[in-house]
């Protein structure tokens, strides 16, 4: 079931909303925590019923491995907890892997060894990678001395509710659970319902309306390179921009439905999104794009290697693996491996580079010069469009012969069969949104649309959200194109991982 559907609209959402309104109000926040579980069940029984059990078995082992290891840890037993935390870990990461990366090891083996393993084309469970990723965090948060959750409902709240189930945020049992109080009611008003309501419209908007209606482009020419076309220097970048805004106002646009849902509930999620084609680094950019990954890479994986505690140059190897492991994780393919590279190799030089301005006064002064700093930001995206090319491309070549276009690597033939009519008027008029136009995060400023505090304090004065008539209108006429693009609109591009 997609949020952008017509019955997650208008059937789900208000018949899970109304009975989580009216169990909390009978029975108090367990009623209520109850309510929400069994709904989260129903969303994802609604995609695939067969994997219900998938997830109820690893939220059952999941939980009962926290309690070991809490229980082991609080006893002193600290190699028993270190040792449930390693059976537990891998256990996740082999599921993870024999549902993801099965099929793309073995036929990885077979091209390079000159092997000929059976390649499984097992079908890859909705949402596993954040549901394991998320759990598997949780577990070492428990190893280093958090809390572990002793009520199977509450941690099967914390790991299912259905806004975030299949594509995050990527949360921690420390943000969520303190919002549901054991005793007494959960808190849910009419301005949660508001607030929410509004960032769902927004959301929704960005993703059906603006993300959906530029993917065709995008589509025509990825496409046109997977069968072997070759580009010019037009329909090479017309494609690519078209991809680099289809996925910003994707995702942006997921993460503002899933906040917003969340928020109909009276529970707040950490921000996910801001801004992140505003970045004059590629630092900034990682802090801004799926910003839970980006924490959850940097305290889980990075850390775990090291970090910066060894000298530089295992400060760079361990950025650069752990990009690459991040690159791996969004899908089992080459092309993401080489993109999680592509900007572990990014954030070497952007570490570098910041080096060389501590060192140097005078370099220091003209990159926060406005010159300076439009310089840094071009740098910064065409780095990440670049990166896009294979993030979006199926193979290797697709990824050379869009990039031989663009950069005129080779000769760039005719134009293939692809109506790039409007391309560049929808090109343009999102990047004037992206660039220009205040966040979510921005407009409803004031009224904590995220988890952190301060998170929303900058931005355009006069677009702020209030209460009121006119907010009103404005935002039923966004849902109202959201809703109205709902029938050409697809899956969530992070739906996939």
């Amino acid at each position: 079931m997609l949020f952008n559907s017509y019955g997650f609209i208008f059937l789900f959402l208000p018949l899970c909303l109304t009975v989580f309104t009216f169990a909390n109000r009978w029975f108090g926040a367990r009623g209520g925590v109850a309510a929400i579980v069994l709904g989260s069940l129903a969303f994802y029984a609604s995609w695939d019923p067969r994997f219900l059990v998938l997830l109820l078995l690893s939220v059952g082992l999941n939980f009962g491995a926290g309690l070991l290891i809490a229980d082991a840890s609080l006893a002193r037993q600290e190699r028993a907890a270190g040792r449930w935390l390693a059976i537990a870990v891998t256990a996740n990461l082999l599921l993870l892997g024999w549902y993801k990366y099965a099929g793309f090891l073995a036929s990885s083996l077979n091209a390079t060894a000159g092997l000929d393993l059976p390649i499984l084309n097992t079908i890859l469970p909705l949402g596993i990678s954040f549901f394991t990723f998320e759990q598997i965090g949780y577990l070492v948060d428990v190893r280093r001395g958090g809390v572990a959750e002793r009520n199977i409902i509450r941690f099967g709240l914390f790991v299912m509710f259905f806004p975030r189930l299949v594509a995050g945020p990527i949360l921690r049992l420390s943000e969520l659970l303190p919002q549901v109080p054991r005793m007494g009611k959960m808190s849910q008003s009419a301005t949660d319902i508001a607030v929410g309501g509004t960032l769902f419209a927004l959301g929704l908007a960005k993703k059906a309306f603006l993300a959906d209606g530029v993917a065709p482009y995008a589509t025509g020419v990825f496409t046109a390179a997977g069968h072997g076309a070759s580009l010019p220097f037009a329909v090479a970048w017309a494609g690519t921009l078209a991809y680099t805004l289809q996925i910003y106002f994707d995702f942006s646009g997921y993460s503002d439905m899933a906040i917003g849902l969340a928020r109909m509930f009276g529970l707040r999620f950490p921000s996910n999104f801001n801004s992140p084609y505003k970045s004059r680094s590629i630092v900034e950019f990682w802090r801004r794009w799926h910003m839970t990954l980006s924490r959850f890479l940097r305290d889980y994986l990075y850390i775990s290697l090291g970090g910066n505690r060894h000298g530089q140059v295992r400060r760079y190897l361990n950025l650069f693996l752990t990009m690459v492991l991040g690159g791996l994780w969004h899908g089992a393919n080459w092309t993401f491996v080489a993109w999680g590279a592509l900007h572990g190799f990014y954030l070497i030089i952007n570490h570098g580079f910041s080096l060389l301005c501590r060192r140097s006064p005078l370099l220091a002064a003209v990159t926060a010069s406005g010159f300076g700093e439009m310089i840094c930001w071009a740098a910064t995206m065409l780095g990440v469009v670049v990166g896009w090319v294979f993030f979006r491309a199926a193979t290797f070549d697709g990824a050379q012969l869009v990039l031989g276009g663009m950069f005129s690597f080779r000769a760039v033939g005719g134009a293939p069969p692809i109506d790039l009519s409007g391309a560049w008027i929808w090109i343009a008029s999102l990047s004037l949104i992206a660039l220009l136009a205040p966040n979510t995060q921005e407009i409803l400023c004031g009224w904590k649309p995220v988890l952190e505090e301060g998170a929303e304090q900058s931005g355009h004065h006069l677009i702020r959200w209030q209460p009121g008539f006119w907010w009103g209108a404005a935002t039923a006429g966004v849902a109202l194109a959201g809703l109205m693009s709902i029938s050409n609109s697809g899956e969530f591009l992070y739906w996939q991982f």
